[in-house]
């Protein structure tokens, strides 16, 4: 009461203007620590790409984690790649291991289905799902968000709810009252692999272990797990395919586990599953450690706040309807992978199959490396630096186990899928921004190593000839320009560690591009040995995996020289040669010949957002001195090729690279030249944006004026100062600030129009 009368007496005090002002105040730091403390998990839809041509996982995972808990369907070809399409509505049971965006099929495994009635021992198949024990459900009765998933099982009534750990799957099954409730542990299923070996075997009553090894994608994928249920079994059977086995354990091909219970009417019966692919041993240890109790909205919590903590490193404020779930749901698939691959107890296996226990980093799996080194990885490393060393020591230790980097590694597989040698940009661009624990000297023998060894397809006829023949190899243009992308980079680590030799040799080698380019066309040209031209030649062909691209045609694969910029403005005849030229790329036809690659979606005349060769490509148009051309593009495929609905990614999300293109656009700048440390402005959507920075600083970024016709950069200030360069760079960005666009509706045709204010192909 004494606090409450001086609080009246200062109040009474005061005037009522001052008054007035003194509550504005309040007011504004209770919103803005309101703002601070959002919960960043409610934008998130995990259901935004999950049709069409997204291929995005759709389930139980936390940040970067080594399970991803979710349904899986009958498998009906590429758009199934996740083991989820949005489209279907049947479901065959519930996976621990997924891979979200590609577009490969693989993993969707460990699968587990509750069941009642009749024994059923197979999955059925998707013209006669009643055969087998799978289920209907519909769209109503299905619910996904971060770190959470639940379904209704029409045939059942019974409710699946899943969420999950590091390393754990958690499972709350609410069972209608029944003698025959069952739980299935089916190991001979999976997403598009083949399993070589199942093992299964009950412990007691509650533990079971077992395996699973495969082949698919992943060449020799091994797979260990145990799982506890909550309840006691009634009875327990195995079965090797359809044959029913007299024992409580069994190694064969098909294996599968049928745990029978009896249960009242809304009984619910938990199950936990831990993943380990080293042994069923330290899949228990995973488990026990991480979800030790029977707590499922405790384990939820976790996961969810685990995501909030991820999420709220970058607070953004917007007007356009949708943009905030648009851009968390991007946060949130940009963090699905690369996965987690460490047991607790610091064991992992290795490429070369041997166990390896290793503490001092974290290992981690799934590299994406053709799609994600563009824009995911250096998103990384603004937002994940911590991680970024743990990335780069796992790949270094995967050059250690296989003899080079990575190309596109899943579960200790090297698949060798997409050419190019893809970890060398993020190996490169990690030492130079700084990101600790990583030895310098050994990037550097990994990426020499992996650039001039007999590794990679069409790297003995570079080196022998300066380009690669186009009758020797086919995607000899993608895969020349893509090693010339990361030739630049190790050309740039040579220069910095004092090798004169090797700064020269891979300096050269970054512009072998030049050797296809044909001046009577203005295209990169399939070249033969004996150096004529590939005829005839039709620079809108693009044939699948058949002819001098990958993916993509000459009209996309022109701009693939992110790395220098200005020696393609030179080949095409000065800087406005070069602008017409890519004008006239997003304003031609967008007609493709049949049997074109079914990866070129997203298109803007010959320009194709759907696949990653094109990603930097509008932004090129700062390096001619004409910034204020990239709005246009960048402001229709934030708007018009990301939305809010299920079909809502315009291509394959490709492990969080489509999404990381979403989130540096829509701040205002993106990583043309992934290696060099520079960010080129173009157009950005939000109003404001706060990124809190690891380093204990922020970024603040405001776009005054901003709106949907106010679409362009008119000036630039960087800490109050007018920033007249058309980029930022690393360094200014986690050195934290105030960045401020001012936006117009109409261009600023001097804005980063002179030399010394545009990119620059070096390190900054």
């Amino acid at each position: 009461m004494k606090n409450s009368k001086g609080l009246n007496k200062f109040i009474s005090s005061i005037s009522i203007k001052s008054f007035g002002l003194f509550l504005i105040i309040i007011l504004f730091f209770s919103s803005f620590k309101g703002q601070l403390k959002d919960n960043y998990v409610k934008y998130v839809d995990p259901f935004i790409g999950s049709d069409s041509h997204g291929h995005v996982f759709v389930g139980a995972t936390v940040p970067f984690g080594g399970v991803q808990v979710g349904p899986t369907n009958f498998n009906k070809g590429w758009d199934w790649s996740s083991s989820y399409h949005y489209s279907d509505s049947i479901v065959k049971g519930f996976c621990h291991l997924n891979v979200s965006g590609t577009g490969m099929s693989d993993l969707g495994e460990l699968t587990v289905m509750p069941a009642l009635g009749e024994l059923k021992v197979n999955a059925g198949n998707q013209e006669n799902h009643m055969s087998g024990y799978s289920s209907l459900y519909t769209k109503e009765n299905e619910v996904a968000k971060a770190g959470y998933y639940s379904v209704e099982l029409d045939r059942y009534d019974i409710k699946v709810e899943l969420t999950a750990s590091e390393r754990a799957g958690f499972h709350r099954y609410t069972f209608p009252k029944s003698k025959k409730s069952r739980i299935i542990i089916d190991l001979g299923e999976g997403s598009a692999d083949r399993p070589t070996e199942t093992f299964l075997r009950k412990v007691n009553d509650t533990l079971f272990e077992g395996y699973r090894f495969s082949s698919g994608w992943a060449n020799d994928q091994r797979e260990y797990f145990s799982f506890i249920v909550s309840k006691p079994i009634k009875e327990f059977f195995i079965y090797e395919g359809e044959k029913k086995q007299k024992s409580s354990s069994k190694k064969g091909k098909y294996v599968k586990g049928f745990l029978e219970f009896s249960t009242e009417n809304n009984e619910e019966i938990f199950l936990k599953l831990g993943v380990s692919t080293v042994s069923m041993e330290n899949g228990l240890e995973n488990l026990l450690h991480e979800i030790p109790h029977w707590n499922f909205n405790k384990t939820y919590k976790q996961a969810k706040d685990k995501w909030n903590k991820e999420l709220s490193k970058v607070k953004i404020k917007a007007k356009q309807k949708d943009v905030k779930k648009i851009f968390y749901t991007a946060m949130y698939h940009s963090m699905i992978a690369p996965n987690l691959y460490h047991d607790v107890n610091g064991e992992y296996r290795g490429t070369n199959k041997e166990v390896y226990s290793d503490k001092s980093f974290t290992n981690y799996t799934l590299f994406s490396l053709w799609d994600t080194y563009r824009a995911a990885h250096p998103l990384y490393t603004i937002l994940q630096p911590k991680k970024v060393s743990d990335f780069v020591n796992s790949m270094l230790k995967i050059f250690d186990h296989q003899g080079k980097l990575p190309v596109w590694h899943l579960r200790g597989n090297e698949t060798n899928t997409m050419p190019g040698y893809s970890a060398i940009p993020v190996v490169v661009d990690a030492v130079f921004k700084g990101i600790e624990n990583i030895d310098q000297n050994k990037v550097y023998d990994a990426i020499k190593e992996s650039a001039t060894g007999d590794h990679e397809p069409g790297v003995k006829e570079l080196m022998k000839y300066g380009y690669i023949p186009s009758d020797l190899m086919v995607e000899s243009i993608a895969s020349s320009m893509e090693y010339a992308i990361s030739d630049w980079g190790i050309a740039m680590l040579a220069k910095k560690l004092g090798k004169k030799d090797d700064f020269k040799y891979f300096l050269d080698r970054s512009k072998a591009y030049r050797s296809y380019f044909d001046e009577e066309t203005g295209f990169m040209r399939g070249k033969f040995l004996d150096g004529s031209w590939r005829t005839p030649f039709d620079p809108v062909s693009a044939q699948h995996r058949i002819n001098d691209y990958c993916e993509g045609n000459a009209w996309q694969y022109l701009w693939l020289t992110p790395q220098d910029p200005e020696g393609l403005i030179d080949l095409l005849g000065g800087d406005k040669k070069f602008t017409t030229k890519l004008d006239e790329l997003f304003s031609m036809s967008s007609e493709l010949e049949e049997g074109s690659s079914m990866d070129i979606t997203g298109m803007i005349g010959q320009y194709a957002h759907g696949n990653e060769p094109s990603h930097h490509t509008a932004y090129m148009y700062a390096y001619a001195g004409e910034q204020y051309k990239i709005a246009k593009n960048v402001r229709h495929i934030l708007t018009e090729f990301y939305t809010a609905q299920p079909d809502g990614l315009i291509g394959n999300e490709d492990c969080g690279q489509m999404s990381a293109w979403y989130i540096f656009s829509s701040l205002g700048f993106y990583p043309v030249n992934p290696q060099n440390g520079a960010y080129v402005f173009g157009s950005p959507i939000i109003d404001e944006a706060i990124i809190e920075l690891e380093n204990g600083k922020s970024l603040e970024i405001i776009a005054e004026n901003n709106s949907e016709k106010n679409k362009f950069i008119n000036e630039v200030y960087l800490n109050g100062k007018k920033h007249e360069n058309s980029f930022i760079t690393h360094k200014q960005i986690i050195s934290g600030g105030k960045l401020k666009y001012v936006m117009g509706p109409n261009p600023n045709y001097n804005f980063g129009k002179l030399e010394t204010h545009r990119p620059k192909s070096k390190i900054y």
